[in-house]
């Protein structure tokens, strides 16, 4: 992931630990700017407080909460199938992904392991959502930095995924698609959704990445505004406990994927020796807004290659473990077919008694577009969760927001801003 365009001194400024604000600022010349909430590299929901020296940023200090919905909270009035409609409102750039990162910790919990063909399926949704949010990422940072053509690249494409997740679960935008143990139905037509999902990544998608990169890669403008610009050290993404793209931007290389490994990313998934997908983990070692645009461009490359590898490959098989499992909804045709299927489906939806998992404690994460996304569980053994934390990415990453702005011109806030990528749902939640 090495390029070559980077000029040595003329781009960026180089801004010491011990901060620009100490070393280089009168203090009696400066003046405070309010950047957003209504500016639109802030889309009305984060509110900068900026004091500024000239035109050169002297202290950044966040403000958040605009958005704060006690999405949290909610938990704990909501059974563990109900609360999927919250939590994929929360990031709301790949909504499926939360779904499927929210019922993997659940199932977690309930010590619960999914059939071959749910977790391929997941697997490749929960690859089209990571598709999904770096398109738009990629898109509304050109946009705020004047590319609105780069916006239109990235945001056609999603347009044909939000096709093919409404073809799946009925909704467009959130699908609230996972199940404890499931899904909400199995595909309408497999041969139908292979052919969606091939044509996306042939057509649409691999056509709209190159035009991206075509444009921006060696455009002086992009350039100017992007290289040297928000650097971030290893050390630095270490200590603030940054993930996902922004912190293989710098060199880490951690990927849940990889390294805690879950659905088809790990081997023997169907339980009889399958091995794990096959996809490299793109890693930059200059940490600043074009190396996170970079590593970016080339993880939807690597979501391509593993959807590619799946879809003609969906097993055969239940989408659900009825089955084996007492907290898991069954099928309608159960529910009007058997007796058992109706018992079960009664006691889940209408008494107490069907949700019964342990009094325990749980951590469920995946790697999701912005991160690590993860769901810590404490259940009572009651019906829904006594209490339920999230471990938002973004909250996490625009931690780091103000350390990366100082000592920069007030026009490297959008961009910086937008190489982070933060969803106000998630952050304030």
């Amino acid at each position: 992931m090495s390029y070559t365009l980077r000029p040595d001194e003329t781009f960026g400024v180089d801004v010491e630990s011990t901060g620009y604000l100490a070393e280089h600022v009168d203090t009696g010349d400066r003046w405070v700017l309010n950047f957003g909430p209504q500016h639109p590299a802030t889309h009305t929901t984060l509110r900068l407080v900026l004091e500024l020296d000239g035109e050169r940023v002297a202290r950044c200090t966040p403000h958040i909460g605009y958005l704060h919905s006690g999405f949290e909270k909610l938990a704990e009035v909501l059974d563990y199938n109900q609360y999927v409609t919250i939590v994929s409102r929360m990031n709301y750039l790949s909504p499926v992904s939360n779904d499927i990162c929210w019922h993997h910790c659940v199932e977690k919990l309930f010590g619960i392991d999914i059939t071959p063909r749910c977790k391929v399926l997941r697997t490749i949704m929960a690859e089209m959502g990571r598709i999904q949010d770096h398109l738009l990422c990629i898109g509304a940072a050109a946009l705020d930095m004047g590319a609105f053509t780069g916006f239109l690249y990235g945001f056609n494409p999603r347009e044909t995924i939000y096709d093919i997740v409404d073809y799946i679960s009925g909704q467009r935008f959130h699908p609230d698609w996972t199940r404890v143990g499931g899904l909400m139905k199995d595909l309408p037509d497999e041969e139908t959704f292979k052919r969606m999902v091939k044509n996306f990544l042939r057509n649409d998608l691999s056509v709209a990445i190159k035009d991206i990169e075509n444009l921006l890669n060696r455009n002086r403008i992009f350039l100017d505004r992007t290289v040297g610009i928000g650097k971030m050290t290893m050390e630095e993404a270490n200590a603030w406990s940054i993930t996902g793209p922004l912190a293989r931007s710098t060199g880490i290389r951690r990927d849940l994927r990889k390294d805690a490994p879950y659905l088809c990313y790990a081997d023997n998934w169907d339980g009889q020796g399958a091995e794990a997908v096959k996809f490299k983990v793109p890693i930059s070692t200059d940490g600043d807004v074009f190396a996170r645009y970079q590593v970016r461009c080339e993880e939807v490359k690597q979501s391509m290659s593993i959807i590619e590898q799946l879809i003609d490959n969906i097993p055969q098989g239940p989408i659900d473990t009825f089955a084996d499992s007492k907290m898991v909804k069954p099928k309608k045709s159960e529910v009007y077919g058997s007796i058992e299927g109706l018992i079960q489906h009664f006691e889940l939806i209408m008494t107490n008694r069907g949700w019964q998992p342990p009094i325990a404690e749980c951590y469920g994460a995946h790697e999701t577009a912005n991160g690590e996304l993860g769901y810590f569980i404490v259940s009572d053994g009651g019906p829904r969760p006594w209490r339920v934390k999230t471990r938002p990415p973004s909250f996490i990453n625009y931690s780091i927001m103000a350390k990366l702005t100082e000592g920069h011109q007030l026009a490297d806030v959008p961009a910086i801003l937008g190489s982070l990528n933060i969803v106000a749902a998630e952050l304030d939640r």
